[in-house]
């Protein structure tokens, strides 16, 4: 080989070692670079999520829910009228369901009456408490005239008992005529015999008035201590006349709350039962999240805090902003229908959620109305003061 072949081949031969050195001090700052770049994303990350991302908890568990309004009837019968439908909105007192009220209006036409006959009664009771007044004080006369008479007849049987033993004294002596004594002995015996009659009347006028008296205490205790009005017999039918047109007004069922109508089951001509589910009525403007969190996640979660959410249906476009209302008193699993069986031997630890409820902005509620069972994301700002 001539020496300007070897010494090309020597040329390109420290050309490729230096281009082969070039390339790999490139390498070498390029990793160093994105090592670098790597390290402090990872800084800035770790700062980050220690200042600021590790104060947040977030969810896509979380799902509208509302306090439902359940509609049924206190009274049953047969349903005359429906005036609403599903999803139709209603106020409070809206009528919803009229039921036929001929059998209420009897009933209460009937207890009427029978209010009507208390009250007679107990006017009655009460002239009766006069009649039974005027009785005992003249039965109470009868009995001063009877002791009278008994004084008298006791005077009179003293004083025909004395003329006795005087003639029949002197009878011996022959002073006094065998007819004089059988007439003072026969004024004896009529003045007994009357005493007796007057004992007999006086204890005939006692009995008439303690007769009197007993009558009287026994309609007393009808009307004591008490009027017209808080008579027991007169309240009782009172209560039942008003019990009367209550049931009569219950056969108009109103709204009890704003909302919209859902699950209407009932129909016109349908016999409905107290008590029977007709429909029910959904306060949207009352609306809630409840959120499941993961038990890990709330460490730090308070009732107060902040919550920013978003609604599936309509996307990152609308925040909801609410509040932590407070917590479940139980996991999902320890309400399910058929709870874990944490105590068998083939047990496996699963993380546990728990529900909290959001209380919503009324606000952005009423901008943006949900329905119960809607897909919410939940995230809870912990460092944000508590109630």
């Amino acid at each position: 080989m001539s020496q300007t072949s070897t010494a090309k081949i020597h040329a390109v031969s420290e050309e490729d070692l230096a281009l082969d050195t070039r390339n790999g001090q490139r390498r070498k700052t390029l990793f160093t670079a994105l090592g670098s770049v790597v390290a402090l994303a990872a800084v800035g990350y770790s700062l980050y999520y220690g200042l600021y991302a590790s104060h947040f908890v977030s969810t896509d568990n979380a799902y509208a829910a509302v306090e439902i309004a359940q509609v049924t009837p206190a009274v049953g019968g047969t349903v005359r009228e429906v005036k609403v439908s599903d999803t139709q909105a209603v106020k409070a007192g809206d009528v919803l369901i009229v039921i036929d009220d001929t059998d209420a209006r009897l009933a209460l036409a009937q207890a009427e009456a029978e209010y009507g006959r208390a009250v007679r009664k107990v006017r009655g009771y009460q002239a009766t408490d006069s009649g039974l007044s005027a009785q005992i004080a003249a039965r109470a006369a009868d009995e001063q005239r009877a002791a009278a008479q008994l004084a008298s007849a006791e005077s009179d049987f003293e004083r025909a008992g004395i003329d006795l033993q005087r003639r029949e004294a002197l009878a011996g002596s022959g002073s006094v005529s065998g007819e004089e004594l059988s007439r003072a002995r026969n004024s004896f015996d009529a003045a007994q015999a009357a005493l007796a009659a007057a004992k007999a009347g006086a204890a005939q006028a006692r009995a008439n008035r303690a007769a009197a008296v007993g009558s009287r205490e026994a309609n007393s205790v009808l009307i004591d201590d008490s009027t017209l009005d808080t008579n027991p017999e007169v309240a009782l039918a009172r209560a039942r006349r008003d019990q009367a047109l209550v049931d009569l007004q219950r056969t108009v069922v109103r709204a009890p709350v704003d909302g919209v109508v859902a699950r209407r089951a009932v129909q016109v001509g349908q016999r409905v039962q107290a008590g029977a589910s007709l429909l029910s009525v959904v306060p949207v403007e009352r609306m809630h999240v409840d959120a499941n969190y993961k038990e890990v996640q709330l460490q730090d979660v308070r009732v107060g805090q902040k919550v920013e959410l978003r609604a599936d249906i309509y996307g990152d476009k609308v925040t909801y902003h609410g509040t932590v209302a407070g917590f479940s008193g139980g996991t999902g699993a320890a309400f399910a229908a058929i709870p874990a069986q944490n105590a068998s031997g083939n047990w496996i630890k699963v993380v546990q959620r728990l529900p909290v409820r959001i209380q919503l902005d009324p606000t952005d509620l009423a901008a943006h109305p949900l329905q119960v069972g809607l897909s919410m994301h939940a995230t809870i700002d912990t460092r944000s003061s508590t109630n």
